[in-house]
């Protein structure tokens, strides 16, 4: 476990981040419509530079080359890697959250375009994503397909020299708004494969043949499904390549669960800083609620869970952008424990506040809302355990062959 710590700079840059969360980037939030996408704070949030610098060369794109040369297993740098993407969205949920999830869905949606797209699918759409003009989403859930996301049945059908896509996608961030998807379908028809057969396609929301609807979530978040009725896509709407679009879906997924443990540490945060002032100021049974030792020791369990999900995140940031083996398991660990530990603190808070928290507007009532989803997306927390005991197993089973592999005299005792 590296012992790790931010330096001044990236310090700083969290304070300004959750000031510009807070004075410029809330206001445009409240204004947006529940359920819809907010184009006003998307827009904003590319002013800022905040959505380039989710790719290390959007310049390069934009002038319709290749900014960066591709590592030798063919993926591209999104940004300063996982630990800037974890130190954007911790900042940004604790001044913000919709300017968080704004930013993290388009980094979600376009992750794929910058680590897998070609030159020209590169220069089209990163440049509008990062300036805030253009909307994506990354569209792998299927009715039968969550949790278990090999298990895709959107079927991609041989049509002359490209395919027709026809089936649904569900639970899609952005759907129906969303100006380009990320689509992942079975090219090879063997339904149930574990992952093989799989191909990733970009796919322009104007695309005949493909319509959305929007589902009301206990968040209102955009978020809705999609249908494809033959929708046409050719070779140079792949991504990646042919059958091997399960890499590409794991690639970024695997880049942003570390960051989701950072927005719900974000999340966590901005609860224990409105917990520490409310029971500074609030009094009962004759002083401060702070001197209750129950109060007091709630407060303690709130800020040490905090401090132990952050440094989990960033371990696995660090495991992540310095390629270790462990990275797996670290970013499951990562997720497990952040999103549950959210949940409690802000649960906590709620609790520490009373009545007051409850009502409608109120910013605990607003993550109490918020802090629930994370434990489903992006792989629930059943899923991480199952992630983790199994890289266990693997890592020590990795650890009994060095050791019969080392001469005798070499052999730990």
């Amino acid at each position: 476990m590296p012992v790790f710590s931010l330096d001044p700079e990236q310090t700083d840059w969290c304070a300004e981040l959750r000031t510009l969360a807070v004075e410029r980037l809330r206001p445009l939030a409240e204004k947006g419509e529940p359920g819809r996408v907010n184009r006003p704070l998307i827009a904003a949030l590319g002013e800022l530079g905040l959505m380039a610098r989710l790719f290390a060369d959007t310049e390069g794109a934009r002038a319709g080359r290749d900014g960066a040369s591709a590592p030798e297993d063919g993926r591209r740098p999104v940004g300063a890697g996982a630990l800037e993407l974890c130190l954007l969205r911790e900042s940004l949920a604790q001044g913000c959250t919709e300017a968080e999830t704004a930013l993290a869905l388009q980094g979600l949606g376009a992750c794929p375009v910058a680590r897998a797209g070609t030159e020209r699918q590169r220069a089209r759409w990163l440049p509008e994503v990062s300036a805030g003009r253009a909307v994506a989403a990354f569209a792998l859930s299927e009715p039968g397909a969550g949790s278990d996301a090999a298990a895709l049945a959107l079927r991609a059908e041989p049509d002359g020299d490209g395919w027709l896509l026809t089936g649904e996608k569900r639970w899609i961030s952005n759907a129906p708004e969303a100006d380009f998807y990320t689509v992942f379908a079975r090219t090879d028809g063997s339904e149930g494969a574990r992952g093989r057969g799989i191909t990733a396609f970009l796919v322009p929301a104007d695309r005949p043949g493909l319509t959305g609807s929007a589902i009301e979530m206990l968040a209102p978040h955009a978020i809705g499904s999609l249908v494809f009725d033959a929708v046409p896509v050719t070779r140079e709407d792949v991504l990646g390549e042919e059958g091997h679009g399960f890499r590409v879906a794991m690639d970024t997924l695997n880049l942003f669960r570390p960051s989701v443990g950072a927005f719900a540490v974000g999340m966590a945060r901005a609860a224990l800083d409105a917990t520490l002032e409310h029971t500074a100021r609030r009094t009962a049974f004759g002083g401060p609620l702070k001197d209750l030792q129950a109060v007091a020791h709630q407060v303690a369990e709130m800020a040490t869970r905090t401090e132990a999900a952050r440094l989990l995140v960033y371990a696995a940031a660090e495991a992540y952008d310095t390629g270790a083996p462990d990275v797996p398991r670290r970013s499951a660990m990562a997720k497990l424990f952040a999103t549950e530990t959210a949940q409690f603190v802000v649960d906590t808070a709620v609790q520490l506040h009373g009545a007051t928290a409850l009502r409608r507007g109120h910013p605990l009532e607003h993550l109490y809302r918020e802090v629930r989803a994370p434990r489903i997306y992006e792989g629930a927390s059943e899923v991480q355990r199952t992630i983790i005991a199994k890289e266990l197993y693997k890592e020590r089973r990795a650890q009994q062959e060095r050791t019969e592999r080392a001469p005798v005299g070499e052999r730990a005792v």
